[in-house]
């Protein structure tokens, strides 16, 4: 399955420097819980404890599917689709 990835706000810090990715996913990858596993262990280049708490992502990053709120759809239990846009937004920065 194909999915448009998108880290801002600085996660993208955390992920090579690179903004969008454009990812094949296998299809043992079903929810959004699993997709945050398979990016720590595929594209996940430093300082995962900034982007990850235990299975789910650290507060203060914020998760858009296709431009709605992971919140709303079901955070990690939400199932993924075909060409889903994820949007991760760091909202922590330093000062």
């Amino acid at each position: 399955m194909r999915l448009d990835i998108e880290f801002s706000g600085g996660a993208e810090l955390l992920f090579n420097k690179q903004k969008e990715y454009q990812i094949d996913i296998p299809s043992t990858v079903i929810r959004l819980g699993d997709l945050l596993v398979w990016l720590e262990k595929n594209l996940l280049q430093e300082r995962p404890e900034l982007f990850l708490q235990g299975k789910s992502v650290r507060p203060g990053i914020l998760v858009l599917v296709n431009d709605v709120d992971y919140s709303l759809l079901g955070e990690n239990e939400y199932i993924l689709k075909e060409m889903d846009k994820i949007l991760f937004i760091s909202s922590l920065h330093g000062g």
